[in-house]
Protein backbone atom coordinates (compact mmCIF):
# COMPACT_ATOMS: atom_id res chain seq x y z
CA UNK A 1 0.00 0.00 0.00
CA UNK A 2 3.00 2.33 0.49
CA UNK A 3 3.59 3.42 -3.11
CA UNK A 4 -0.13 4.00 -3.71
CA UNK A 5 -0.35 6.05 -0.52
CA UNK A 6 2.59 8.17 -1.70
CA UNK A 7 0.95 8.73 -5.08
CA UNK A 8 -2.33 9.64 -3.39
CA UNK A 9 -0.64 12.10 -1.03
CA UNK A 10 1.18 13.97 -3.81
CA UNK A 11 -1.59 13.71 -6.43
CA UNK A 12 -2.94 17.30 -6.14
CA UNK A 13 0.38 19.07 -6.52
CA UNK A 14 0.99 18.48 -10.26
CA UNK A 15 -2.60 19.67 -10.84
CA UNK A 16 -2.03 22.88 -8.85
CA UNK A 17 1.33 23.44 -10.55
CA UNK A 18 -0.30 23.10 -13.97
CA UNK A 19 -3.13 25.50 -13.11
CA UNK A 20 -0.80 28.11 -11.65
CA UNK A 21 1.53 28.04 -14.64
CA UNK A 22 -1.00 27.51 -17.45
CA UNK A 23 -4.18 29.28 -16.30
CA UNK A 24 -5.41 30.08 -19.81
CA UNK A 25 -5.30 26.40 -20.74
CA UNK A 26 -7.53 25.62 -17.74
CA UNK A 27 -9.96 28.45 -18.55
CA UNK A 28 -10.16 27.19 -22.15
CA UNK A 29 -10.69 23.58 -20.97
CA UNK A 30 -13.51 24.72 -18.70
CA UNK A 31 -15.16 26.49 -21.61
CA UNK A 32 -17.71 29.27 -21.79
CA UNK A 33 -20.22 29.42 -19.00
CA UNK A 34 -18.21 27.26 -16.59
CA UNK A 35 -16.48 29.02 -13.70
CA UNK A 36 -12.84 27.85 -13.69
CA UNK A 37 -12.60 28.46 -9.92
CA UNK A 38 -15.66 26.37 -9.16
CA UNK A 39 -14.44 23.59 -11.44
CA UNK A 40 -10.98 23.73 -9.84
CA UNK A 41 -12.63 23.50 -6.41
CA UNK A 42 -14.57 20.39 -7.46
CA UNK A 43 -11.46 18.65 -8.81
CA UNK A 44 -9.46 19.77 -5.76
CA UNK A 45 -12.05 18.28 -3.39
CA UNK A 46 -11.81 14.93 -5.21
CA UNK A 47 -8.01 15.05 -4.97
CA UNK A 48 -8.25 15.96 -1.27
CA UNK A 49 -10.48 12.92 -0.74
CA UNK A 50 -7.83 10.78 -2.45
CA UNK A 51 -5.21 12.26 -0.11
CA UNK A 52 -7.31 11.46 2.96
CA UNK A 53 -7.99 7.91 1.78
CA UNK A 54 -4.25 7.48 1.16
CA UNK A 55 -3.37 8.66 4.66
CA UNK A 56 -6.10 6.55 6.21
CA UNK A 57 -4.71 3.48 4.42
CA UNK A 58 -1.39 3.80 6.28
CA UNK A 59 -2.76 5.10 9.59
CA UNK A 60 -3.05 3.43 12.96
CA UNK A 61 -5.99 5.04 14.69
CA UNK A 62 -6.35 5.19 18.45
CA UNK A 63 -8.31 7.20 20.99
CA UNK A 64 -7.87 9.53 22.79
CA UNK A 65 -5.52 11.65 20.69
CA UNK A 66 -2.36 13.05 22.25
CA UNK A 67 -2.73 16.40 23.98
CA UNK A 68 -0.87 18.26 21.22
CA UNK A 69 -3.49 17.17 18.68
CA UNK A 70 -6.27 19.56 19.71
CA UNK A 71 -4.41 22.92 19.71
CA UNK A 72 -2.60 22.10 16.45
CA UNK A 73 -5.66 20.78 14.65
CA UNK A 74 -8.04 23.49 15.86
CA UNK A 75 -5.54 26.26 15.06
CA UNK A 76 -4.88 24.80 11.63
CA UNK A 77 -8.54 24.43 10.77
CA UNK A 78 -9.30 27.91 12.08
CA UNK A 79 -6.70 29.36 9.70
CA UNK A 80 -8.12 27.37 6.77
CA UNK A 81 -11.67 28.43 7.59
CA UNK A 82 -10.65 32.07 8.00
CA UNK A 83 -8.78 32.18 4.69
CA UNK A 84 -11.76 30.70 2.86
CA UNK A 85 -14.11 33.06 4.70
CA UNK A 86 -12.09 36.11 3.60
CA UNK A 87 -11.17 35.05 0.06
CA UNK A 88 -14.20 33.01 -0.93
CA UNK A 89 -14.08 30.27 -3.52
CA UNK A 90 -12.66 32.44 -6.30
CA UNK A 91 -9.91 33.88 -4.11
CA UNK A 92 -8.97 30.49 -2.72
CA UNK A 93 -9.04 28.67 -6.04
CA UNK A 94 -6.74 30.83 -8.20
CA UNK A 95 -9.34 33.35 -9.31
CA UNK A 96 -6.71 36.01 -9.93
CA UNK A 97 -4.80 33.59 -12.19
CA UNK A 98 -8.01 32.84 -14.10
CA UNK A 99 -8.62 36.52 -14.86
CA UNK A 100 -11.01 37.41 -12.06
CA UNK A 101 -10.70 40.56 -9.99
CA UNK A 102 -10.10 39.47 -6.39
CA UNK A 103 -10.01 42.31 -3.83
CA UNK A 104 -6.88 42.55 -1.70
CA UNK A 105 -7.51 41.20 1.81
CA UNK A 106 -5.70 42.49 4.90
CA UNK A 107 -7.79 41.03 7.75
CA UNK A 108 -6.35 38.41 10.09
CA UNK A 109 -4.56 36.12 9.35
CA UNK A 110 -3.32 37.99 6.26
CA UNK A 111 -0.58 40.47 7.11
CA UNK A 112 0.24 38.46 10.25
CA UNK A 113 0.98 34.98 8.90
CA UNK A 114 2.61 34.40 5.52
CA UNK A 115 0.66 31.80 3.49
CA UNK A 116 -1.93 31.24 6.25
CA UNK A 117 -3.86 28.53 4.43
CA UNK A 118 -0.73 26.44 3.94
CA UNK A 119 0.36 27.10 7.54
CA UNK A 120 -3.07 25.95 8.73
CA UNK A 121 -2.91 22.81 6.64
CA UNK A 122 0.59 22.00 7.87
CA UNK A 123 -0.48 22.45 11.51
CA UNK A 124 -3.40 20.09 10.92
CA UNK A 125 -1.10 17.50 9.37
CA UNK A 126 1.43 17.71 12.21
CA UNK A 127 -1.45 17.15 14.62
CA UNK A 128 -1.98 13.73 13.00
CA UNK A 129 1.56 12.45 13.58
CA UNK A 130 0.39 10.10 16.33
CA UNK A 131 -1.59 8.10 13.77
CA UNK A 132 0.14 8.60 10.42
CA UNK A 133 3.75 7.60 9.69
CA UNK A 134 6.07 10.60 9.58
CA UNK A 135 7.10 9.96 5.96
CA UNK A 136 3.57 10.54 4.60
CA UNK A 137 3.07 13.70 6.64
CA UNK A 138 6.46 14.96 5.46
CA UNK A 139 5.62 14.17 1.84
CA UNK A 140 2.38 16.13 2.06
CA UNK A 141 4.12 19.06 3.79
CA UNK A 142 6.83 19.08 1.11
CA UNK A 143 4.04 19.35 -1.47
CA UNK A 144 2.75 22.43 0.33
CA UNK A 145 6.24 23.94 0.54
CA UNK A 146 6.67 23.32 -3.20
CA UNK A 147 3.40 25.14 -3.92
CA UNK A 148 4.31 28.03 -1.61
CA UNK A 149 7.46 28.45 -3.72
CA UNK A 150 5.55 28.14 -7.01
CA UNK A 151 2.84 30.61 -5.94
CA UNK A 152 5.35 33.12 -4.58
CA UNK A 153 6.24 34.10 -8.16
CA UNK A 154 3.40 35.38 -10.28
CA UNK A 155 3.80 37.04 -13.64
CA UNK A 156 0.64 39.12 -14.19
CA UNK A 157 1.15 38.88 -17.96
CA UNK A 158 0.44 35.12 -17.77
CA UNK A 159 -3.00 35.56 -16.20
CA UNK A 160 -5.85 34.04 -18.17
CA UNK A 161 -8.53 35.96 -19.99
CA UNK A 162 -11.96 34.80 -18.86
CA UNK A 163 -14.23 33.45 -21.57
CA UNK A 164 -17.41 35.51 -21.53
CA UNK A 165 -20.69 33.61 -21.88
Amino acid sequence: MGIWACIGVISPFPFYYFLWNYPQTWVDLCGRGRDPCKFMAMVSHLLKLLQFISLFSVSTLSWPPPLYFWPLFISGQFLNFRVYQLLGESGTYYGVRFGKHIPWVTGFPFGVIKDPQYVGSILSLIACLAWVPFFYILLWILGYIFMIKVESHEDPTTRAKLLLS
